[in-house]
């Protein structure tokens, strides 16, 4: 038994059902902000005089707070006692969703975002790892650990659910104003029950890698700049872009040469001498872009079906259902030791089900039904594979480089994070005007068939009491409101094409790959670290 058993962290009264609530409820608020500015993008963009990639863009920030701190916050970690710690960055993080409630300006709530990124990475490694000590079995660190990734899965839709009304009804700063008063009842529990000791030798704060961490953490917001607005700024045409892609060179080749030449490197690059280290960061890295491509789904039920944004939630409700189908399913079979190949191969036929669905399912009228199990075999289909692969990918190392490992593993869904952000802009900036430019070299008033189709609709229009110039002049501007959504209709349709053809070559190489056949996936640490 772990010797971390029998520290005495919590009041002997508590009982074990309790610390695992608390623990996991002061975790819940962190991940509820994590994608908070997403839950209705264009609230947000409107409320900060903003355009939605500045939305997108204070996401990104706060990922990279999160990788970017992760390693540096070890050591704040083992310097301090984890009472008093806890108290420190739920302090700091109930005045930063305060600093987001009273502000309007983007310059102030951008660098909040990245502070916030921060301090959610002291409260996973803390909260997770007083987890990991109370729990003995296997079995029961497997069922943790997915349940800490099954709610970060379920952070957008969530948001979505338990935002909607508010958002109606207020602003959209009111959200931070709710988060920080979550926060309240779990700090308070945690006073009561836990008792002022340390789960590691105290080490002073002398020799911080803080220089590592800015090198490392610039080099995130600069990548995460030119994803989300590099197809906006036409890429390398753009000085800000240019000067963003030197940046990250300079800053990487500086950063690389630093972690050869130090003893205690900010991450140990040895780890990417392991094959299924690599397998599992390329099959993480594919999944977060297949992923997010649902962002396209709900963009197509608002602007083409016009479903209002709490009618929106209420369908991802089944998309929820799916995440937690495919996470408990995972888990389940993490648990039996079954083999990778047997996890993957199911997550990616539900994903490519749902891309194939989904691309005959776009529409400019559609009955809601027809997209409830498309939106739960999307859920199941990324539930099965994320909690699997990290643990498969972060198992493929020794256990003392398990913290790198985890490391990597967030950096790698970053990216991937960032990545389909870049190719949704791309086809949405580029394709849509491919296609309205199509359309228009088809559609004239000349044509007898565009003719004929506006003079129906100005007679429609002067049947419900419109006069009949304006009736002509409105029935110009509905073409060009059909023209622009079936704009819309292609690129989706473009891009979920292309997703399809990603995941039928990622399952062929996961089939074509024999040595995956014997390879199961296990936790083999009782102090994992969470990535």
């Amino acid at each position: 038994m772990d010797k971390g058993i029998h520290i005495p962290i919590f009041k002997s009264w508590a009982p074990e059902w309790l610390i695992k609530a608390v623990l996991f409820l002061l975790i819940l608020p962190g991940i509820v902000i994590f994608f908070l500015p997403m839950a209705n993008i264009n609230a947000a963009a409107g409320y900060y005089g903003s355009e939605p990639a500045d939305i997108q863009f204070a996401v990104a920030l706060f990922y990279a707070g999160y990788v970017g701190f992760y390693s540096l916050e070890r050591r704040f970690f083992a310097y301090l006692a984890a009472k008093e710690y806890y108290v420190i960055f739920t302090f700091l993080q109930v005045v930063t969703c305060i600093i987001c409630y009273l502000t309007n300006d983007l310059y102030i709530f951008l660098p909040v975002r990245f502070i916030q990124g921060m301090l959610f990475a002291c409260t996973v490694n803390l909260s997770l790892s007083l987890m990991f000590t109370r729990l003995v079995s296997e079995r029961a660190r497997e069922v943790s650990f997915s349940v800490f990734f099954g709610f970060l899965l379920c952070a957008v839709p969530f948001n979505n659910f338990v935002t909607a009304d508010m958002i109606d009804a207020f602003d959209f700063n009111i959200v931070y104003k709710a988060v920080a008063f979550t926060y309240v009842p779990g700090l308070l529990l945690l006073l009561l029950m836990m008792n002022s000791v340390r789960l590691k030798v105290k080490f002073p704060l002398y020799n911080l890698d803080w220089q590592s961490f800015a090198l490392y953490s610039t080099a995130l917001c600069l990548f995460a700049y030119i994803m989300i607005f590099g197809q906006e700024y036409y890429w390398l045409e753009d000085v800000r872009i240019r000067n963003s892609v030197i940046g990250i060179a300079v800053l990487l080749l500086i950063y690389i040469i630093r972690q050869y030449k130090m003893r205690r490197p900010y991450l140990d690059v040895g780890i990417f001498k392991f094959r299924n280290f690599r397998v599992g960061l390329l099959v993480l890295f594919i999944m977060y872009i297949c992923r997010f491509a649902s962002g396209i789904t709900n963009t197509f039920y608002t602007s083409v079906l016009k479903f209002d944004p709490m009618h929106l939630s209420y369908i991802n409700l089944l998309n929820i259902a799916g995440l937690v189908f495919g996470v408990i399913a995972a888990c389940w079979l993490i648990i039996k030791k079954h083999h990778i190949r047997t996890l993957w191969v199911p997550g990616f036929v539900l994903l490519l089900i749902f891309h194939v669905w989904m691309f005959f399912l776009f529409d400019i009228q559609a009955d809601e039904f027809n997209y409830f199990l498309p939106l739960f075999i999307q859920g199941a289909g990324v539930g099965f594979i994320m909690v699997p692969t990290i643990v498969y990918t972060i198992s493929a190392v020794p256990v003392a480089w398990g913290a790198s490992a985890s490391a990597v593993c967030l950096a790698i869904r970053f990216l991937g994070f960032c990545v389909s952000i870049a190719l949704i802009n791309y086809f949405e900036l580029f394709g849509k005007s491919r296609h309205y430019n199509a359309f228009q070299d088809h559609l004239t008033k000349i044509d007898p068939v565009v003719k004929q189709s506006l003079r129906m609709q100005a007679h429609h229009l002067e049947a419900k009491g419109m006069a009949a110039g304006k009736a002509m002049r409105a029935s110009d501007k509905l073409l060009v409101n059909s023209v622009n959504t079936q704009g819309h209709l292609r690129f989706a349709m473009d891009y979920y094409e292309v997703m399809s053809c990603l995941i039928i070559v990622t399952l062929l190489l996961i089939l074509l790959f024999p040595y995956l056949n014997r390879t199961a996936v296990y936790l083999r640490s009782r102090r994992l670290s969470p990535a």
